[in-house]
């Protein structure tokens, strides 16, 4: 009774200071007033979706944090408008309807300082809130120690993408009939190319096509071009002469990731048959298997797998650095197959999605998707423009409403069964044990893989679930270099240069 009563007290008095530390956090309310640049009110669209970003790190523009990085949180609102009277500014306030990455309201902000930016996505290409023709306004800092009133303008406006001018970058923009006919509208392909050092437009060259981290654009062209060190080394003698194309990012949902989805539409099947065949006829690329290679880190990682798998007969070597889950029975930390939320694990806990190299939970995957949500404009990840908006357009069954059926609930994270099961099809380790007596003998010579044993997102889970069963195979037993690094994070030693010589080597070896 006596250790009863004093397990009652101590818990008492835990509560009190609990409460106590609660009362003296104050909260503030921010409404806001939004209006738009006369300059600016041709293009101004009347409908889209309104965002709030309020970041509390100074140096950082809010906008551009659309993930919860968990070393800088950025709160996030959204809200759909329907139509904006012409000339009308628009009230803000905790009033609205807004699907939000907090558990407070703009009523109950907690007392700081805040770099608060509004973005009004109006564009109906791209998948995501940087694409040309959105506005925003500049970023404020609002010191919230009271209830505040503020005004913003948009008057910036998203410009379109350019490529930096060098004789040795093109820019590749080409329509796709496959991609326009199955979406009824204009569809094109972009990429950038990187000619060799003294290029020749009568030789034929080996070409390398490079598949960028998530969302990565063709423009990322423009950081090699401006990287002296890079650009000094590709300008001598001393570089491989290999052209280097850039593929773009950006598909429907997000990432396209460069293949054949039920949502998305052929993407595959227009990098094989139009947009490859399109440069190399225009860049000397030399039309054959033997001299074209893929690569990539992160997602550019498993797009390059596996464009290298469902297409062995077009490219003669992958360079795979820390892709993502290759395997769905260790998709990061959930096996989609006999698992039933993946928000929550068996043992009840949360279930992270991001650590750091030492093994410390950073970021927890229902965190994530919550982010993904508020970009999605039907408030759910499905069509987010993010990580997993794109996984679940590639691998799910169509739903309703435009929308890909979603594997797990973006609100409860309960796993779908049958939508599950119709992920296998892009689950990697499954399609080739299912077809490895084809696939087996064109593969011989061509797979690299590297990972880090200590992935931030733990993709090495299904790198290792990969690796496991190559080392079974026969008739032929594979010869597949599959490295892990102890302690290496994601994508530590990827590199353009490395990547280059590593083809560079393979050419050499078929030569001798």
């Amino acid at each position: 009774m006596f250790k009863t009563n004093r397990i009652l007290c101590i818990l008492t008095l835990l509560l009190s200071l609990l409460n106590q530390l609660t009362a003296q956090t104050k909260h503030h309310e921010l409404s806001i007033e939004v209006a738009v640049d006369n300059s600016l009110k041709e293009s101004f669209q009347t409908q889209g979706r309104l965002f709030v970003f309020l970041s509390e790190h100074p140096n950082l523009e809010p906008m551009k944090q659309i993930w919860p990085n968990p070393y800088s949180r950025t709160h996030i609102f959204a809200r759909n408008i329907d139509h904006v009277k012409e000339g009308a500014s628009l009230q803000l306030n905790h009033k609205d309807a807004w699907i939000k990455t907090t558990d407070w309201n703009l009523n109950e902000i907690p007392e700081g300082t805040y770099y608060v930016q509004l973005l009004w996505d109006q564009d109906t290409k791209e998948s995501r809130t940087d694409a040309p023709g959105n506005l925003h306004t500049q970023k404020q800092e609002i010191i919230l120690d009271s209830d505040q009133h503020v005004k913003f303008i948009l008057n910036q406006k998203i410009e379109p993408r350019t490529i930096t001018e060098h004789e040795l970058s093109k820019l590749i923009v080409l329509k796709s009939d496959t991609l326009s006919k199955w979406w009824n509208k204009p569809m094109h392909l972009k990429a950038s190319v990187l000619l060799p050092h003294n290029y020749d437009i009568n030789k034929a060259y080996p070409i390398r096509y490079n598949v960028a981290g998530y969302g990565g654009r063709y423009t990322r062209i423009n950081r090699l071009i401006s990287n002296k060190t890079f650009m000094d080394w590709w300008d001598s003698d001393d570089a491989p002469q290999i052209i280097s194309v850039f593929l773009d990012g950006e598909g429907p949902f997000g990432d396209s990731y460069q293949m054949d989805s039920d949502n998305s539409g052929p993407y595959g099947y227009s990098l094989i048959h139009e947009l490859i065949p399109f440069i190399e006829k225009s860049y000397r690329g030399t039309n054959s298997m033997t001299t074209r290679f893929v690569d990539g880190c992160s997602t550019g990682g498993w797009v390059s797998l596996g464009l290298q798998l469902y297409y062995p007969d077009v490219f003669n070597g992958v360079y795979s650095y820390s892709p993502d889950a290759i395997d769905f029975e260790n998709y990061q930390l959930i096996n989609i197959y006999n698992e039933s939320n993946a928000y929550i694990n068996e043992f009840g806990y949360l279930r992270p999605i991001m650590r750091d190299v030492n093994g410390e939970p950073l970021l927890s995957l229902k965190d994530f998707i919550a982010y993904e949500n508020v970009f999605g404009q039907s408030n759910t990840y499905l069509n987010s423009g993010g990580q997993f908006s794109a996984h679940t357009a590639l691998y799910s069954p169509k739903g309703i409403n435009g929308l890909p059926k979603p594997m797990f609930d973006p609100k409860t994270g309960e796993i779908d069964s049958l939508v599950a099961k119709a992920w296998g099809k892009y689950d990697f380790k499954k399609y080739v044990k299912t077809n490895w007596a084809e696939l087996g003998p064109k593969l011989q010579g061509k797979i690299y893989i590297w990972m880090g044993d200590m992935d931030e997102f733990y993709l090495n889970t299904g790198t290792r679930g990969f690796d496991e069963f190559i080392k079974t195979t026969s008739d032929p037993k594979s010869d597949a270099v599959i490295e892990f690094t102890p302690m290496e994070g994601h994508c530590w030693q990827f590199s353009h240069k490395k990547v280059l010589l590593k083809i560079q080597d393979r050419i050499h070896g078929m030569q001798d």
